[in-house]
């Protein structure tokens, strides 16, 4: 009686096992905010080819960088700059040689329909009164959005009706929900919004060079590296492009 409950024991434990080995790995994934939509529509279609569930942490790209660098348990890191995987790359975070651009986005000038705001000047007029931007210390399109201002020569008039999003999901937010007259967003975000957006000239700002990389602590090294390949495949691009990304050319 007693051999027959171990060899029960023994067997539900080998089938428990082997059941686990077969239950594919949720990959964890750290991405820039502008990333929210192409990369929600890219990990179905990477976990109905591939099996492997995939859980996103939407932020920004400083804010992700730091998680990282205090211990987050993260398979991949999608940021919105190529600085950010640089710098965790110096620290030995990341998986050596996976490392790459693989987009470049696009910022514009948000508005509510009833607000007419089509250039930069316009963020001038006296109906503007809050104006909404990514924390530029820590979000690579915030970043962009003070340099076009600097560069159309208004930052120090717009300065005092700015509002700081802590990532540029949360800029828009601010622009749909009219806590803000007008924004600057990515491009990448306003496909199902109702807001009016005008592109920003590219020459006003620096690139906007977004960067992958699999990180070294991940437990999970081949299947992190397949989803970045689809990211990079034929299938992964196109999805990026009908959000506003474009592609390097070497890519």
């Amino acid at each position: 009686m007693r051999r027959g409950i171990i060899f029960i024991m023994l067997l539900s434990l080998l089938m428990s096992g082997c059941g686990a080995k077969n239950e594919p790995s949720t990959l964890k994934v750290a991405a820039a905010a502008d990333l929210t939509l192409a990369f929600q529509e890219i990990g179905k279609r990477f976990e109905a080819k591939t099996g492997t569930p995939v859980v996103f942490s939407f932020g920004s790209t400083g804010q992700l960088a730091e998680q990282i660098k205090n211990g987050a348990p993260f398979d991949v890191f999608a940021a919105a700059n190529v600085q950010a995987i640089d710098e965790l790359k110096k620290e030995h975070l990341i998986l050596e040689g996976t490392e790459h651009v693989y987009a470049f986005g696009r910022i514009g000038i948000a508005a509510k329909s009833d607000i007419s705001v089509r250039t930069l000047n316009d963020l001038l007029k006296e109906n503007v009164k809050k104006i909404a931007i990514a924390n530029p210390d820590h979000a690579p399109y915030g970043l962009a959005a003070k340099q076009a201002l600097q560069k159309a020569g208004i930052w120090e008039q717009v300065k005092n009706k700015l509002v700081y999003g802590k990532n540029i999901a949360d800029t828009l937010a601010y622009v749909e929900s009219g806590n803000a007259e007008a924004g600057i967003v990515a491009l990448s975000l306003v496909k199902t919004s109702d807001v009016h957006f005008q592109l920003i000239n590219e020459a006003m700002h620096e690139p906007i060079q977004q960067a992958v990389a699999v990180m070294k602590a991940t437990k999970h090294r081949e299947a992190a590296k397949q989803f970045v390949a689809f990211l990079n495949s034929s299938e992964g691009r196109e999805i990026m492009k009908k959000y506003g990304f474009s592609i390097p050319k070497e890519q």
